[in-house]
């Protein structure tokens, strides 16, 4: 532990905690999605950044847009790039890296532009094809079905811990190849370093963070040497016939393991949730478990997993009612474009027979486009689809906890009963 360090980023974190806090409380929206009570309901924060001028001005030095309209054209605009003019992260850096408190992980891919972008996204785009995801069915059947099953015998449970997450972590390890014994730990891995995204709120999270990162780079380098001598049908085997840069294969696996299990399982928490409170839909489902996939869409637009995306602009580009800057961040709201109601008629009613099902930008836009949604969909489709067949009267339970994350919108604990 390196105390000077930890000196310097704890006097910071402080700093920048307080100035959030003092700017949420003198009312910007965009940092009132950092505390409570907002950040356990953010949908009047969202109708306030709507009805703003748009691209909204937020105190903490971004610009912010949240109607349906502006976000889809700003993930789909080639103008709007992931790094600055100069190479730079929208996350902030230090001396040229990363800022360990604004941007922790590195997310490989997501977090570059062509031509590194489509030369990393190409090299594991056909392991995500639309033929070779639906493969994965009977395995995603059987295991969702052992999963409920096992639940259903304790009556009482936590869905994030007993089926959301299980389930995506056992598919995407299966998918990269790795060997069933290293699961519980790939797991708690993921679940340490999905926790910081976005940034991190305490030290402790952040030596937590660091931690789990080491130890699943360990995991995955050491996998990648054994497959480059003795190669199975998994993608890790793909990777390491590659002859590419270990760190960049290795970073580039990390990826794929956090967004392949840590976005199923928001989803598929996001939906039961709001499909078994008070006026949930969730016997309307149990009666028809055949509409999983309607509820699996209704929940992206309704409850996105990912709040935002940031992009900049490398030329000065006009945006709403503002020219926007060379280098000037613009964050994409897209939970709030989910329940614009210029495109989703009573966006904040989860509805399964919503007569029409306008697009909703939860997977982003673009080139950067989400490689797993297929692979997100079948599982949140096929888990729902047995959670409603084998627990018609599913309910929630008192004690819930949401994270608090501004991008990740997720459940630390949902319990439930039968």
């Amino acid at each position: 532990m390196d105390l000077r360090r930890d000196i310097a980023l704890g006097t910071r974190l402080a700093a920048v905690r307080a100035g959030g806090l003092a700017m949420a409380l003198a009312g910007d929206p965009v940092l009132r999605l950092l505390y409570r009570p907002w950040i356990d309901d953010p949908t009047g924060v969202q109708r306030q950044l709507r009805e703003a001028a748009q691209p909204y001005a937020s105190r903490a030095g971004v610009l912010v847009v949240a109607t349906h309209a502006l976000c889809r054209d700003l993930v789909r605009d080639r103008r709007f790039m992931v790094r600055t003019r100069s190479g730079g992260s929208l996350g902030g850096a230090v001396d040229g890296e990363r800022d360990p408190l604004l941007e922790p992980v590195d997310l490989s891919f997501l977090g570059m532009d062509p031509p590194e972008h489509t030369r990393l996204r190409r090299l594991v785009g056909r392991w995500f094809t639309p033929a070779r995801v639906n493969a994965y069915e009977p395995l995603v059947a059987g295991l969702a079905e052992r999963l409920v099953d096992d639940a259903a015998r304790r009556e009482r449970f936590d869905l994030v811990a007993d089926v959301a997450t299980p389930l995506p972590v056992a598919v995407i390890a299966e998918l990269l190849g790795v060997p069933d014994e290293d699961a519980g730990s790939f797991a708690r891995w993921g679940r340490a370093v999905g926790a910081g995204l976005g940034g991190v709120r305490s030290l402790r999270a952040l030596h937590r963070l660091e931690g789990a990162i080491v130890e699943l780079h360990r995991l995955l380098g050491d996998l990648l040497e054994k497959r480059r001598h003795d190669p199975a049908d998994d993608l890790i085997s793909h990777l390491a016939a590659e002859d590419a840069d270990v760190e960049e294969t290795i970073s580039l696996a990390a990826l794929l393991l956090l967004a392949g299990f840590e976005t199923t399982s928001t989803l598929l928490s996001n939906a039961v949730a709001a499909m078994t409170d008070a006026r949930g839909p969730w016997t309307q489902l149990a009666a028809d478990p055949g509409r999983s996939a309607d509820a699996v869409e209704e929940s992206l637009r309704f409850d996105a997993p990912i709040q935002f995306t940031a992009r900049t602009p490398h030329e000065t580009v006009h945006l709403g009612e503002r020219d926007v800057a060379p280098d000037t961040v613009v964050m994409a709201m897209l939970g709030a474009a989910g329940r614009d109601p210029a495109v989703h008629t009573d966006p904040d009613v989860f509805d399964l027979d919503r007569p029409t099902r306008a697009e909703h930008l939860a997977f982003s836009g673009g080139i950067h486009f989400c490689l797993g949604a297929p692979l997100a969909r079948l599982e949140a489709r096929v888990a729902l689809a047995v959670l409603a067949e084998r627990m018609p009267t599913l309910h929630r339970e008192a004690g819930a906890v949401r994270r608090r994350s501004l991008l990740l919108r997720s459940y630390q604990r949902l319990p439930v009963a039968v």
